[in-house]
This record gives C-alpha cells, structure tokens and sequence, in this order.
C-alpha cells in the first residue's frame, strides 16, 4: 500500500487523542527505536569495556575489536533506518495532527513537563499555570508575529516521504517547502543522533528555527540555530547537541574546520553527521560549492606590502589604458561606419576588449548588431595557431586582462610607461634565473662570491616576484572589481556581496592579497595578508553525512550533477493546486535608459492598479540606480540589497501590501516569503519585474 496511504489510516487514530496523549506518542516512538537496536548498542558498550579494563591488550587484538565496533555501528545505523520507515506513517501523522491543532486553537493546553517549564521561563510563548503548560499558537519568527496558519497537504506528504529517503523533493515556488521539511525532520530526531536543516543564509536560519521550532518543542524536542550563537562557545555546541539544529551551510562547514583545529576533545563542538536536510539544494551544493571555505590567520610580515607604494603606477596604466580603450572604440566605429567587415575595426575592437573589457561604453557598442560577431571573428583568427599572432593585438596595449582566466599581464609598452626614468629597466621584470645561475658558474669566481651572487639573485627574484604580483592584483582590482556589484564598503571596510545570495559574506576576504589591493584601491585600511590555515569543500563537507537530502524549486535542470557527484536522485512533486502565475516573454530594448524607464512606467501602471511590485535587480549598484529614478517620481519605495540587509525582515513583510514597490537584489531570491495583503490576489496578484538575466537561470 502507498505511504501516503498508510498515513491516512495512521492518522485516524491519532485524530481522537487528547493533547496530553498525542504528546505521549513521541517518547512512545523514540523507545521503539531504542529497543530495535539495543542489542547492538549493549555489545558495542561491552566490547568498550573490555578494552578499557585491559590498558596491557595486544594492538593487534584491539584493532580487531574496534573494527569490529565499527561494523555494529553500521548495523545500527541500517536498523534505524528500518525502524525509521517503519514507524513513518505514526510519525508523520503526529506532526501533521499537531499542525492541526494550533491551526484551530488560539492555544493547546496540556499538562506540563519540565521541559515546558524551561522554555516558559526563556520565552513568552508558553505560559504555565499550576500544573498545566498552555502552548500558544502565535509566536514571533524572524523579527514578525505569526499566526499559525499551516496544514500538511497530501502533496506536501510526498515530499516529506522523499525528504526522508534521501533524495531531492523538487517542489514549486510557494509550496511549503519549510513546512514540509517538518515531517522528516521529526521522523529523524526520534533517533536521537541529531538532524541539520542547512539554509542559504543567516535570516532564513534563525527564521525557520523560529517559525516551526514550536511543533518540535511541543514534543519534547530541542531545537536551536548555530548562527545565534559565537564559533568555538559552549552555546554552540548545545546546538549541535539539539535534536534539530538549524544553520547555514558556511557555518556549519566552517564548525568542522575549526573542529580540525582543536587541540582536545573539549574544543569540538559537531557530532557525527547523521542526516542533513539542505534548503536551496542546488544553491548550496552546486553553485555554492565552486568555493571551498577556508580558514586562514596572520602570516609572518603579512603586515608589510607595497599596495600604496605602487597604487599611483597603476592609476598612470589605468588612465593610459582607458584612453587607447575609448580611441580604439572611436577607430573601431569609424571604420565598421565605412565596411562593416572591415579587418582593422575588428582588430580595433579586439584591442579594446583585451584592454579593458568590463568597460561600459565597449558592452554598448558590442549589444550593437553584428559588432559582436566581427570581434569573434578577429579573436579566433588571431588564436589559431597557438595564438602565433596574438602579439600585434597586445603590442599597442599597456596591459592584457583574460577575464576567462581571470589573469592580468604587463605589456613591454605598460613596463616602459611606469618604469620611472633613472630607475632599473628591469624593475617589473622577473631575471632568468636558470640563465643568471649558469652565467655566475661560468665566470670563475670562488665558490664563496658564486655563493653570495646566487644569493643576491634569489633575493631579487623573491623581491621581483612579490612587487609583480601586488601590481597583478592592484590592476585586477581596478579592472575587474566594482563597487557595488562585487563588493560593498561597510563601516570603512572593503565586504564581499554574494553573487547567488546578493547577501554581504561577513569575515570573508579574497585571498592571494586581491583583498588588500581593493582596500588600497577604495583609500580604506589595508589590513594584513593572512595563510590558509585549514580548507574543504561544500561537496566534500556533505558527503560526510550518513544520510543527506534537499529541497528547491529548481533542480531537475542540475539532476545529471546531483546525481554523479552526491549520488542524489531529483523526484519532482506536484503542485496541490494549478499554477496560476502567468510568465511573459522577455522585453529587449537598445538602450539601459529606454529598459530602466519602460521598467519605471510598467511600476507606475501596476501599482496604480494596486498590485504590490518586486523588482529583481543583479548588483547593488543597478537595485540604487533604480531607487534614485522612483524617487525622481516621488514613488514610494523599499530598498533590499546587501547594504540593507538589517531591514530585511521588515521588508518582506511589507513587500506584499497593496501599491508596495520593494527593489531588490537576488537576496529576495532564495526562500523569501512575501505574503500578500488584502485585496492584493483580486487586484492581479505579486507582480515581479526582472530588469536583466542573472548569470545563472536558477537565480531567476
């Protein structure tokens, strides 16, 4: 028979239990368990033993038995899993019943445990009177007061089922992924052994921790948010140490490597990873994952650098470099005007697109029909060949940027431009050490002035070395780097913007001194180099849990990588009810000024219709742009970017309300929940306005 089926019947019985009995059901289930593998646990505890009164045991003969404790360890985690199936259907209609019951009740009353008396004195969402707790079902969550409004659909059953499973429950904008997560996460914490639900970001941790933790406390179990708490601090290991720990996927991979660092058993704050449910699955393990977190500390002299020394050397390459850029864009336009298949304006464009090519007025003229295709054309003629002929394109140039490798290079022309006059030709030049070292051995010098040349060399290739890559990253910084799209300043310190979240990456920096270069670069402290000290991947991270699993709306498109790299299937749930959202084609217009004004009249239309507005914006910059053109038409509007983030909360919750017009940066993206206002759905619903495609579709 069907789970879902089997729930149903379940869940008849459980429907004319009283308060006091559908809590009992929870101790009730979790002794189930401990029964079906206490036999297990009884031998691992008695071979323990046997190793601990003999400290003199064989090596050989310990090692066998520690194997072997291994071995039951493995049983048991195939009997929970068992257990767990089989008293899925009981489990998931308790939690389905309690939803059920403070959806109807202004509060449940039921007789107090002590559990009741410690979360009354904590909070006021519970009140004790004698010997009765009574449970609210209003409470505050993520910064708002909710109402508990939720019950699980049958749909919302399946997920939970495929939740459990450890698979991905593909499920649509909308659908209650939170709410879903509720049932395998009661289901797994009967275990025992702790359950995470790793989200995206900081606010929706502490909001769901919030939102659903009462329905977990209301049966005894604990819950708790790494991210209230400070790394390394007793508090965030009672965290771990809860039956659901909520977090996000930085810091939890960020606690395993801090764990690594610890010198005793006391600094651990993890557990063994049993299973993990990830929000925003695809974020986290796919585009999340190209990153590795890294914890790094001071390096001996990281304090000294040549960043300001040599910043005014690369501004003279920066304004040289912009000057050829715009001549060559000029040169390229005069040209393409008389033949649009003109040799020289393709290699003029081709010029300027190796020069500088984040420049704006290049990106124009490239939108312009055909100019695109004629740079193309030029760069595959010049790279044939192992780029044979790449050298007249970047003779004229002062430096060279590969922005698909990510790499800057000095041209001849840019080293004569910023060598001073008086100064080393060979300032920016690395030596030929092979070369210098055969020429100090043939000269017939004692091996004592051999020995002090080959010093002198080494020391002036170290020197070379470090002063070539500050220029490196100084120009990356001025060509690669913008403010407000890549990164934000915040209280005079240079903060990294998430480029999937659009959220600030608090304590992170760029590493290999980029960081320190911006920071010279925006006249802010530049603080000192740092080392890696430790370093994972998501990927890896993940699959250290026994079991994992993860929701989102957009995965099916990442199924083949889910699948190869986490071994993860992507089953696809159906909506409870037709989609009404309506999608429309996407509008191009020649020029950012005619898109960003057709996008202010498209507000002014909706709103006047009293709709609520979200407008999706890529960067800070263009979510500001936008701002300053409403207020020219004295449009009454929201801001939620990363430099806003404190206000999040208070947004969303407006964001919903008739005439509301919120700009926002991809952080309205991942698990946001807008709710709308009265009147809103007749008036046509949340209407959403995306002013550029995002590099990635699933942000969209």
């Amino acid at each position: 028979m069907p789970l879902v089926h089997l729930i149903h019947e379940a869940y008849t019985g459980i429907q004319g239990l009283s308060n006091d009995d559908l809590r009992a059901k929870t101790p009730e289930l979790k002794q189930l368990v401990v029964d079906f593998i206490a036999e297990e646990k009884a031998e691992i505890a008695n071979i323990k033993s046997r190793i601990g009164d003999d400290p003199d045991m064989e090596i050989e003969k310990k090692e066998n038995l520690y194997q072997k404790v291994d071995a039951l360890e493995k049983t048991i985690e195939e009997k929970t899993d068992e257990i767990l199936l089989d008293i899925l259907p009981e489990a998931f209609s308790v939690v389905k019943e309690t939803a059920v019951r403070f959806n109807g009740n202004e509060s449940i009353e039921v007789t107090a445990n002590d559990f009741d008396r410690d979360l009354a004195a904590s909070g006021d969402r519970i009140e004790i009177k004698g010997d009765k707790a009574i449970h609210l079902s209003t409470w505050m969550a993520g910064g708002n007061e909710v109402t508990w409004d939720m019950v699980h659909y049958d749909v919302q059953l399946i997920g939970g089922i495929i939740l459990h499973q450890g698979k991905i429950a593909e499920m649509a904008t909308g659908e209650g992924k939170t709410l879903v997560a509720t049932l395998p996460i009661y289901l797994n914490a009967l275990s025992g052994n702790g359950v995470h639900l790793v989200t995206v970001n900081d606010y929706l941790a502490r909001r769901d921790s919030e939102w659903m933790g009462p329905i977990f406390e209301f049966h005894g179990l604990s819950v708790d948010c790494i991210d209230k708490h400070e790394p390394n601090s007793e508090e965030r290991r009672i965290a771990y140490n809860a039956d659901v720990t909520y977090g996000t996927n930085n810091e939890f991979g960020f606690d395993y490597l801090r764990d690594n660092m610890a010198s005793s058993t006391e600094g651990l704050v993890q557990r063994k990873h049993n299973y993990a449910i990830v929000d925003e699955v695809d974020s986290v393990l796919i585009d999340d994952a190209r990153t590795p977190l890294i914890i790094s500390g001071p390096t001996p002299k990281g304090d000294q650098h040549e960043f300001h020394e040599l910043k005014p050397r690369v501004e003279k390459l920066i304004q040289a470099q912009r000057k050829f850029v715009t001549q060559a864009i000029s040169e390229a336009k005069r040209l393409f005007g008389e033949d649009e298949k003109n040799k020289d304006g393709g290699l003029a464009i081709y010029r300027a697109f190796r020069g500088l090519p984040r420049n704006k007025a290049l990106i124009k003229y490239l939108s312009e029909e055909g100019i695109k295709t004629q740079m193309q054309k030029t760069e595959n003629y010049y790279m044939q060949d192992q780029s044979k002929e790449m050298h007249i394109v970047d003779e004229e140039l002062f430096f060279v940027i590969d922005e698909k490798n990510n790499s800057i290079e000095l041209t001849e022309k840019g080293i004569d431009l910023i060598t001073d006059s008086g100064e080393d030709s060979s300032f920016f030049i690395l030596p030929d050490v092979g070369g210098e070292i055969a020429e100090i051995e043939k000269s017939g010098m004692s091996e004592q002035e051999q020995a002090s040349k080959k010093d002198q060399l080494m020391r002036d290739f170290s020197i070379k070395g470090e002063r070539i890559h500050t220029m490196n990253q100084l120009l990356k910084s001025y060509t690669l780097f913008e403010r407000d799209v890549e990164y934000v300043i915040m209280d005079s310190k240079i903060k990294i913007v998430d480029e999937q979240t659009g959220r600030v990456m608090e304590g992170r920096r760029y590493s290999d001194g980029l960081h320190q270069a911006i920071e010279a670069k925006e006249n802010v402290k530049v603080e000192a180099a740092t080392q890696t000290y430790a370093t994972v991947t998501l990927q890896n991270y993940f699959r250290m849990y026994h079991k994992l699993a993860g929701m989102t709306g957009t995965a099916e498109t990442e199924a083949g990588e889910l699948w190869d790299i986490y071994k993860l299937d992507v089953v696809v749930i159906p909506t409870n009810r037709p989609i009404t959202r309506a999608d429309h084609e996407d509008l191009i217009y020649k020029t950012t000024r005619e898109k960003y004004n057709a996008v202010i009249e498209e507000i002014v239309e909706l709103t006047s219709n009293g709709r609520p507005v979200l407008v999706g914006t890529t960067s800070v910059e263009i979510s500001e742009l936008l701002s300053r053109m409403l207020k020219m038409k004295n449009i009454t509007h929201n801001v939620l970017n990363a430099k806003q983030h404190q206000r999040e909360a208070e947004i969303v919750l407006n964001a919903g309300k008739p005439g509301a017009v919120t700009i926002a940066t991809n952080m309205a993206g991942r698990g946001t929940d807008i709710k709308l206002g009265h009147g809103v759905v007749d008036a046509g619903g949340l209407a959403i306005i995306g002013t550029e495609r995002h590099e990635s579709r699933r942000v969209d």
